[in-house]
């Protein structure tokens, strides 16, 4: 296994993830021994013909290779936890901020993968944290470590929106990659999620007088039971003009979706963890079943805030819909090479979802798909019109909070076309995956600066 010039996370060793640091001692305070993750794992992950890990092509190639080393380095000096807090947590809002600058080309562009690429943020995030497992502290504070990167990472603490009357004031979330195992050659890792491309082409920039600002999720239930999604948004809420979730789904459509469900959990997220798995082909009943339901944080629960903890069955979006489709946000967006949507005029196409599928009684497994009336009052979520993955799982905690807070601000989940084309098998990238990324940020674009007219 070579030595990647600074730092790599390359060599599996009795089950563990190697940290391999030059010079020797900017990784001298790390422990080598402790496990990696699930998604740390896939660090290590090459694909068939390239002399490299898909990570470091990654992270190379968007001219992140030092962000670690350095990361490390400074962790490597501190004598207290408070100190290495201060670290991950500045140097989360360092990795953010250059991911955002290189999609806003904001400066030169380094790396040879395109400035649109939301990749490797992802990547140079994990393998950030798993440096971070490795540093010499007790296990719960090196959980504790990596929450406060992943959060900063993620430009959930570099929310800036402005005040007065005469501005409007957007929140926009975006995705990680997911769906990372598996295919031919298991050329799935190559998957990146134009909701996360979208958002960092978004952060903090100005649309008449909107300001809009972004964030992006994981994909796994365990930091969204944690409160990611409620401690960056609900105490901005207030303030805000609009809140608005977006993740991929599938086809050439953006669906705009109407109907979200509490029920969650029947597919894995990337640490390979799903709550509430069927059993025997039978999807599992949710009446007291917190697995099945999402639960929202007590912090965000209780008398002196909104109550969350027996929160609804169903939410609903507040988005002007009737808008957003009017506006014909494909007309200025050039088509993607096998691009299937029929009306070659735009790029993609841009429905109202009104579908859902409910537990008519909540004591029985059997369900019902609905279309274009509200969910039964007594009936049980199983799937939202998004479905049941974290995509309805966010626009659910972000409507909730609208609700609870009884504001009537725009706030709901836009679905994407799916951007997994590429014309080769096994390269980190190829101009067709960059030409659907493009489009699909660009028109989502379209769709948000929608919504802050309206708003």
């Amino acid at each position: 296994m070579r030595l990647l010039r600074a730092f790599a996370v390359l060599s599996l060793a009795a089950g563990s993830v190697a940290v391999v640091a030059g010079p020797a001692r900017a990784a001298s305070c790390l422990d080598p021994g402790r496990p990696p993750s699930v998604e740390e794992n896939r660090l290590t992950f090459t694909l068939p013909g390239q002399d490299r890990p898909f990570a470091r092509q990654m992270i190379e190639g968007a001219g992140f290779q030092n962000f670690t080393p350095a990361l490390v380095r400074r962790l490597c000096a501190t004598r207290s936890l408070a100190a290495a807090e201060r670290v991950v947590a500045r140097d989360g809002e360092r990795l953010w901020r250059a991911a955002v600058d290189r999609a806003q080309r904001h400066g030169p562009v380094r790396g040879e993968l395109p400035y649109s690429d939301d990749r490797p943020l992802y990547w140079a995030r994990v393998e950030a944290m798993a440096a971070i497992r490795q540093f010499p502290l007790f296990s719960g504070q090196n959980l504790q470590l990596i929450e406060k990167f992943d959060r900063a990472s993620r430009g959930m603490s570099d929310i800036n929106l402005p005040t007065g009357a005469t501005k409007k004031r957007v929140i926009v979330s975006g995705f990680d990659p997911y769906t990372l195992d598996g295919g031919v050659g298991g050329n799935n890792i190559r998957h990146g999620n134009p909701s996360g491309a979208t958002a960092l082409s978004l952060d903090g920039t100005r649309h008449g007088n909107a300001f809009i600002e972004t964030y992006t999720l994981p994909v796994s239930y365990p930091e969204f039971r944690r409160g990611y999604l409620e401690d960056t948004v609900g105490p901005l809420l207030p303030q805000l003009d609009a809140s608005i979730t977006v993740s991929q789904a599938g086809g050439a459509v953006f669906n705009l979706e109407q109907f979200n469900g509490r029920y969650h959990g029947v597919s894995l997220g990337n640490d390979n963890f799903r709550p509430c798995a069927a059993v025997g082909g039978v999807p599992q009943l949710a009446v007291n079943n917190p697995e099945c339901n999402i639960v929202i944080p007590d912090r965000w629960g209780g008398p002196a805030t909104p109550e969350l903890r027996n929160p609804p069955q169903w939410t609903a979006a507040t988005l002007p819909v009737e808008q957003m489709i009017a506006a014909n946000t494909g007309a200025d967006v050039p088509r993607p090479p096998g691009d299937t949507w029929p009306d070659e005029s735009v790029a993609f196409g841009v429905v109202w979802r009104t579908s859902y599928t409910e537990f008519p009684d909540c004591a029985a497994p059997e369900r019902v798909t609905r279309d274009g009336v509200p969910p039964s009052p007594q009936s049980c979520a199983y799937s939202g019109g998004g479905g049941n993955y974290l995509s309805n799982e966010s626009a659910y905690r972000n409507t909730l909070l609208r609700d609870r807070l009884d504001l009537s601000i725009p706030a709901g989940h836009i679905h994407t076309p799916d951007m997994q084309h590429f014309e080769t098998d096994y390269e980190p990238s190829d101009p067709t995956f960059d030409a659907w990324r493009l489009a699909i940020a660009q028109q989502t674009r379209n769709l948000i600066h929608v919504v802050a007219d309206e708003a």
